[in-house]
């Protein structure tokens, strides 16, 4: 085991306009933060309340960056992973303080997006800067909602759905989620699809505090294996990076929760009190035993809290006089964090099938041995069923070469091929000395074949032996064998002529000397075979063209309703500053308007509502243009598929072998490889597509994010829009 150390604790303030400078002050080392409070009057003259507090952590983030906090926090902890480090970032405090947005940031700008992509961009980058190791990365995605755990990466078509409910489960390994999937991603992008895709299914509700409060505990989970290239070691190192982000606790009195967002807060409230209750624990040297197991939430962070493992806690806390309460519960966390401590080691594997070098040595020598087994039993085979002639022995091998032995193959024996023995069969009328009558007939019907294939010279046994002699021979035969052979070759030969006799197939039209130039080929090949694909494609394209001069109509409608919005609250503040000016009236406590200002409301009021309803119809034109653009991609993926297979079989195949494309036949259209495909002119939006992913203004590093965010939404919106049709087609 390593060294122990102490858990790094940070805070990060949220921004705000309203920062209590009177309560919430900062040290000069950047490390310490004081909080003053007002003695409350009413208690008397005997009055022991605390005012002051100061807590000492690892850094305080105030007005920090994205960047400032991973550098900070996460930088390390993911670093010392690809060594073999288990690491655990969390994230804690009071709902709506940006646990969220440190953890995972705000997905539509790639400037704020938090520690969890940067941690995978960080892995990534290391991985290509470390070429000696073979690094796999697996990730997992968990939530813990209302005492219950789900795999946010389940709605995957390629995962398997889960028969039996997922449970926590330990091992001497540690401890991990029984049916939780883990997804092996091989580069940057799939990474981020798999972060975006958890994303969209997390359950979030909106309270007073919050309007997308997280009502779940979430763990992204790292897994990095990494082999040595260039040592032959059995010894690799594992890790994984444990992500956190919790929940928010919060007072319901402020929330105002109620319903089901009421038992989501009590959930939630119950599982962090356990956490704290099990750091206390940890924090306290004489505490045997530690309450891991009360909740869901500290029995899978068994590992990370206290173990073998890297511990940095992030408490974001408000700045606002207000939450000073809640601010205090969370710093107070946060000193107790610090006083637990944990034992980072290097985790080490080694591969079960393979124990030490004397235990490969062996393998081989069993594989020698079955080897060696296997060609003495071939041989002896071929020994009782042919005879095998050393080629080294050349007395042998002129004594078989005058007798006229031959192969199946017409080679004469001793002809070398490669191998170490020359086989052969002897007839049995031959004897050594004596010229062999079927050596003769063998060799001019050899000089037969080769005129009919248009051979200027007969062909002897030398001119044979490039090619390669099989390995299973003839067995031997009677002298009536070989001739039988000859014979049935020369029938073969003799019906040959009479079949090029037969009637001719029908004529064809004359194929031009050179294939026409693809885009005069592709018109006609629009008119004719692919006609009717041409057509949908068009229809396709047409609809999609409306559809998007719809949106680009609604969205000047909407661009317009908003400039009159804008120009109507000027009037309406104009109209109130004149109304204060003059002096307000009041009727029974309800302030007096005049005519003006209330029709400005009225009018304010209705183009409101009337951004709104352009506003969903906007959504809905952009889901169908969604699933439009999908249609056209599809058909002309098709119409371009059918051209090369068109443009081949029409130009390129031999004329002999046309007769066997036809339908029936067993060579069907797209058996034969596609050269290239000819690219359709390219739409606006294609052509905008590309622009993006070459002039992103935030540098090269965001493509992959972008596109895997990109594609999730697509995903989504055509789920979306497929489950909107088909409800509309069942109606």
């Amino acid at each position: 085991m390593g060294t122990r150390k102490k858990v790094h604790a940070f805070v990060r303030v949220k921004p705000t306009d309203d920062f209590a400078h009177e309560m919430i002050k900062y040290g000069g080392d950047n490390k310490t933060i004081d909080i003053h409070l007002k003695k409350d009057t009413r208690r008397g003259v005997v009055n022991n309340q605390q005012t002051d507090w100061s807590f000492k952590l690892d850094g305080v983030l105030h007005d920090a960056s994205q960047d400032l906090v991973y550098e900070t926090v996460a930088k390390d902890v993911v670093s010392q992973a690809l060594n073999g480090y288990n690491g655990t970032i969390m994230c804690y405090g009071q709902t709506g303080a940006g646990k969220t947005y440190t953890m995972t940031g705000a997905t539509e700008n790639y400037k704020h997006r938090g520690i969890l992509p940067r941690a995978l961009q960080q892995v990534f980058k290391m991985i290509e800067e470390c070429p000696t190791q073979a690094i796999t990365v697996r990730v997992s995605y968990l939530e813990i909602y209302n005492e219950s755990l789900f795999d946010l990466l389940s709605t995957l078509p390629y995962a398997e759905p889960s028969v039996t409910p997922m449970t926590i489960v330990e091992s001497p390994q540690g401890v991990f989620i029984k049916g939780l999937s883990v997804h092996l991603t091989s580069q940057e992008e799939d990474a981020f699809s798999l972060l975006f895709e958890g994303e969209t299914n997390r359950i979030i509700a909106s309270h007073t505090m919050n309007k997308n409060s997280s009502r779940s505990h979430c763990i992204f989970t790292i897994y990095v294996e990494a082999h040595s290239r260039t040592l032959s070691d059995e010894k690799y190192i594992t890790s994984k990076i444990n992500l956190v982000d919790l929940a928010g606790s919060e007072r319901l009195g402020k929330s105002g929760s109620e319903g089901r967002v009421l038992k989501e807060a009590t959930y939630i409230n119950k599982s962090l009190s356990f956490l704290e209750q099990a750091i206390i624990a940890l924090g306290d040297q004489k505490r045997d035993h530690i309450p891991f197991r009360q909740c869901k939430l500290t029995h899978a962070l068994k590992d990370s809290l206290g173990g073998n493992c890297n511990m940095v806690l992030v408490t974001n806390i408000y700045g606002e006089a207000a939450q000073l309460e809640e601010t205090l519960s969370s710093l107070r966390f946060a000193s107790r964090m610090k006083l637990v401590t944990t034992e980072p080691a290097i985790n080490e594997k080694y591969d079960a099938e393979i124990i030490n070098l004397r235990q490969i040595q062996e393998v081989f020598n069993q594989f020698r041995v079955v080897l060696s087994q296997q060609e003495q039993e071939v041989e002896s085979a071929l020994r009782r069923k042919y005879t095998l002639i050393d080629k080294d022995d050349f007395a042998a091998i002129s004594a078989v070469q005058k007798a006229g032995l031959v192969d199946v193959d017409g080679h004469l024996v001793g002809e070398p091929d490669g191998q170490g023995f020359g086989l052969g069969v002897a007839p049995s009328s031959t004897r050594p000395g004596k010229k062999s009558k079927s050596k003769k007939m063998f060799k001019e019907q050899l000089s037969s074949l080769a005129r009919k294939e248009g051979a200027s010279s007969p062909v002897s046994g030398k001119d044979l032996d490039a090619s390669t002699s099989k390995t299973q021979l003839t067995p031997s035969s009677k002298d009536g064998d070989v001739k039988d052979m000859l014979l049935q070759d020369r029938e073969t030969s003799s019906i040959e002529p009479f079949a090029s006799e037969s009637p001719k197939e029908e004529s064809h039209p004359p194929r031009p000397s050179t294939p026409p130039a693809k885009p005069v080929a592709f018109e006609d090949f629009k008119n004719e075979r692919g006609s009717e694909i041409n057509r949908i494609f068009k229809e396709n394209k047409s609809i999609l063209n409306e559809r998007r001069k719809r949106a680009s109509e609604t969205t000047q409608r909407i661009n317009a309703i908003k400039r009159e919005i804008d120009m109507t609250k000027e009037a309406l503040n104009f109209q109130k500053s004149l109304r204060e000016k003059q002096g307000e009236y009041e009727n029974k406590g309800l302030m007096i308007i005049d005519e003006e200002e209330f029709l400005l409301i009225l009018k304010l009021k209705d183009l409101k509502k009337q951004y709104r309803t352009e506003y969903q119809d906007l959504q809905d034109l952009r889901a169908e243009i969604q699933y439009c653009q999908h249609l056209v991609d599809q058909c002309r993926h098709r119409l371009l598929t059918e051209f090369d297979i068109w443009y081949n079989e029409s130009f390129f195949v031999p004329e002999d072998l046309q007769v066997a494309l036809k339908p029936g036949d067993s060579i069907r259209p797209g058996m034969m490889p596609l050269s290239r495909i000819v690219s359709l002119g390219e739409d606006d939006q294609d052509r905008f597509s590309q622009l993006q992913q070459t002039m992103l203004p935030e540098g090269p590093d965001s493509v992959s994010f972008y596109n895997a965010k990109v594609k999730t939404e697509q995903k989504h919106n055509y789920s979306k829009t497929m489950m909107g049709l088909q409800q509309t087609h069942r109606k």
